[in-house]
């Protein structure tokens, strides 16, 4: 039964979201700068950075009709950063963003923010690091330093040296600080949650890579390698995908009440291929061939080791998925490139091994086994974000808004969900309810996009959590003509029965049907309290 408060909340923010963003904004007045933008050439990084740390331009633009003070500068040794500071509109605020794959620029592209008011009328000042290094490439961690600049000390530096440059440019520090990333920047978002407490007052997660060691060796070497054949050719391409999720969809979508094309929570759905099978064995037009089935179940499955049995990874890319793996780990054509030996070759020759193997390394010398992870552990604690102990976080008074997409095929959803649960485990429920949540979106792919409605704002609701300690509860997210709410895990959104199914209002908060043991796997130890790693 639906509680009257959160309802009348919900309501408020369907009917009245626009406005009550803009009292939001209103609350903190705007400050105009005290001196001209290209003074601040002359602002020494040194105690920051070190020595060759400096601004490299200053310059009043243009971005989105709203005029800034940009700003570019470098970090010693190879940190690059950018800040835009408003020159009209500012209400002391400071957003910083983080970066996806293995970085390699600074981008100032704002997700999970759609409609934000603040945000779109240039009330943030905005920062971005390249975490270190240019190209997306990861031969970068061939140098220590860099190592250790992507890991953490990237995106801690930039935060420092852009409130540095608030102060100098409008005579006062930030009245509140924020930090939104996706991916990797999600990662990024729980390495200032863990390291650097003091940082944000508000911190949102996307699709946080928090296991980078083994996600980006393990998880995706395994997803390249499952699907190629003795000589290395695709087995399943994305032409088979429609055939594989129409069949999830036959099985799982109505588990929920409601057949829509999404699933509202994967794990439900117990999903076999093996019905799939052509009647010989051969690919048939509305059949998978053994070997696609095969390569299919591999996929969800993800790598165990062959002795125990035991899982090598947090989880695969759950049900309802499918069509978010072309170009991922399934290629659109037999013979098209894919992410997943791309990024699992770069980690692999260069980052996530204390010692990096040969440059001819390849996907074939790969085993999935215990040895294997265990050669990864040394380094879980200077890449990983899994940390549960952010009581010095919640002290501070900071709030954190973890959020995964359900269908997201770089990461598994069920990595979060096991920090979520880890989180709760050693802070208590209700004192990790007074900080954090966590957000599931059916439908929805990596970092956004997919079937189900992915823009979403939770730039604001964390505003408000920070600022006007309302918490949380039902956000909305929508996809052209379609809206539907998504309530704090483990809550799903339940239609009513009566009112348009595509209108966020027809649906209410439930609790889901039943309840999941996140799985155990080799690195479940990574969920417990751990000291980092500072190379």
């Amino acid at each position: 039964m639906i509680k009257t408060r959160t309802y009348f909340v919900l309501l408020l923010v369907l009917i009245f979201g626009p406005a009550l963003k803009l009292a939001q904004a209103a609350e903190l007045g705007v400050v105009r700068p005290t001196q001209n933008c290209n003074k601040l050439l002359q602002l020494d990084l040194t105690e920051i950075g070190g020595a060759g740390s400096r601004i490299t331009t200053a310059q009043e633009t243009s971005k989105d009709g709203v005029t800034v003070c940009a700003v570019e500068g470098t970090l010693a040794p190879s940190i690059g950063f950018v800040v835009q500071l408003p020159v009209q509109t500012w209400t002391q605020r400071y957003l910083q963003l983080g970066c996806g794959g293995l970085c390699g620029r600074a981008s100032l592209d704002v997700a999970a923010a759609d409609g934000c008011v603040p945000l779109t009328a240039g009330g943030f000042v905005t920062a971005a690091s390249d975490m270190g290094h240019r190209g997306m490439g990861g031969d970068f961690g061939q140098d220590p330093q860099k190592r250790a600049d992507f890991a953490y000390r990237g995106v801690h530096l930039t935060a420092v040296a852009a409130k540095k440059l608030i102060r100098a440019y409008y005579g006062q520090a930030p009245r509140y600080s924020y930090f939104n990333g996706c991916s990797d920047g999600g990662r990024e978002a729980l390495v200032e949650a863990q390291r650097y407490p003091d940082d944000f007052n508000g911190i949102i997660a996307g699709a946080p890579a928090m296991n980078f060691q083994v996600q980006n060796s393990l998880y995706h070497g395994w997803q390249a390698r499952s699907n190629s054949d003795g000589q290395g050719k695709a087995i399943l391409t994305a032409a088979r995908l429609p055939l594989l999720h129409a069949a999830v969809l036959k099985q799982c979508d109505a588990l929920d009440g409601q057949s829509d094309g999404l699933i509202a929570d994967p794990r439900a759905c117990r999903f076999d291929p093996a019905p799939l099978q052509c009647a010989d064995g051969q690919p048939g037009a509305d059949c998978l061939g053994a070997a696609e089935v095969d390569a299919a179940r591999k996929l969800y499955d993800g790598p165990r080791d062959a002795a125990t049995g035991q899982r090598l990874t947090a989880g695969g890319p759950q049900p309802g998925s499918e069509l978010s793996w072309a170009g991922v780990f399934v290629p659109r054509s037999a013979n098209e490139p894919i992410f997943s030996e791309r990024i699992a070759l770069d980690a692999l020759r260069n980052l996530v091994f204390e010692t990096n193997p040969a440059a001819s390394y390849s996907l074939k010398d790969l085993a999935f086994d215990l040895a294997t992870f265990q050669r990864l552990t040394p380094l879980h604690a200077l890449y990983d974000a899994t940390n549960p102990d952010l009581s010095a976080f919640a002290k501070a008074g900071g709030k954190l808004i973890l959020w995964h997409g359900w269908s997201d095929p770089h990461i598994s959803p069920l990595n979060t969900i096991a920090y979520h649960e880890a989180v709760q485990a050693y802070m208590g429920k209700e004192q990790a309810a007074a900080f954090e949540r966590l957000y599931l979106l059916p439908g929805v792919y990596h970092c956004g996009g997919g079937e189900g409605p992915s823009a979403i704002d939770l730039l604001t609701p964390a505003m408000r959590w920070v600022e006007g300690q309302q918490a949380p509860q039902g956000v909305v997210a929508s996809q052209s003509n379609r809206s539907r709410p998504v309530f704090p895990y483990p809550l799903q959104a339940r239609y009513d029965g009566a009112g348009h199914p595509d209108a966020a209002a027809s649906y209410q908060p439930a609790a889901p049907a039943a309840s999941y043991a996140s799985p155990a796997w080799a690195g479940s130890g990574f969920y417990a309290p751990y000291a980092p790693y500072n190379k």
